[in-house]
């Protein structure tokens, strides 16, 4: 019976070329690898990007198709398109609409009126900019009033009239407050007759927006060039644009001819 060596026979060890060459092949592989992934990330990147445009594309396409079927079918029926949409908003909505074309067409007239009126488009478009907290000031108001903390969050802008005029009524009737809600209503609505001052302390994030907004400003106003006319020119000695140029081009040729006699008119020395 003859044995089978060839199972129990040792493989040969490599030499240190051949696993320098198969860790060569080995890498090589990863970075193939690691190459075909970044690929296919960028392929998968501008599809998704393609598809979202597309996708734009389309729901701007589909409005259009709405807007005209709509056109269409109140033409068939006699109806006015604009009137029958009317009849989907509510009146708050409206009322918000109305406003935001007054602001948006007050905001178109860059001219100038007068110093309230400028003064007034300053103020509102640093409102703007600095976006005051609102929440804050609702907190500020809610524990001058004595009420519930977050009880005017949750309100509309009426709602939050007519709770304030309750409360603000309620306390007045009483006779005694509490000595907390007297001291935050002073600190709130202070005047002229109040010992409360230089006791705010901003926080950071207001610090930083008003420092922006000045600094902002600052920018503005070194880049600011306004054309001022006749600075530079001395007398006016034209009627209208075209004179102007006319004058010009006369005395690039006899200035320095009549120079000694127009000084002689001005000192008064002239024959």
């Amino acid at each position: 019976m003859e044995l089978n060596h060839a199972s129990s026979t040792p493989e040969p060890k490599m030499t240190m070329e051949e696993r320098q060459a198969k860790l060569e092949a080995l890498r090589s592989k990863i970075r193939l690898t690691a190459q075909a992934n970044h690929t296919d990330r960028i392929e998968e990147h501008n599809r998704h990007r393609v598809s979202a445009r597309e996708q734009a594309r389309l729901e701007r396409e589909r409005k259009l198709a709405e807007t005209l079927r709509e056109k269409a079918d109140a033409e068939e029926a006699g109806e006015d398109l604009e009137r029958k949409r009317n009849w989907e908003y509510s009146i708050e909505e409206n009322d918000e609409w109305e406003k935001r074309l007054k602001r948006k067409a007050g905001r178109a007239d860059f001219q100038f009126h007068d110093a309230n009126d400028a003064a007034r488009k300053k103020y509102k478009k640093d409102l703007d900019l600095l976006k005051p907290d609102l929440a804050a000031y609702n907190r500020q108001k809610e524990a001058a009033l004595g009420l519930v903390p977050g009880a005017l969050s949750k309100l509309s802008k009426e709602e939050q009239t007519k709770t304030l005029i309750k409360a603000a009524s309620s306390t007045s009737s009483t006779s005694i407050t509490p000595i907390s809600a007297t001291l935050a209503a002073e600190d709130l609505y202070r005047d002229a007759n109040t010992l409360q001052y230089g006791d705010n302390k901003p926080s950071e994030e207001a610090i930083d927006r008003v420092v922006a907004k000045l600094n902002l400003d600052l920018d503005k106003r070194g880049k600011f060039s306004r054309k001022r006319l006749n600075d530079d020119e001395g007398d006016i000695t034209y009627i209208n644009e075209h004179n102007k140029v006319f004058n010009k081009k006369i005395a690039r040729y006899y200035d320095k001819y009549t120079k000694e006699i127009r000084d002689s008119f001005e000192r008064g020395t002239a024959l």
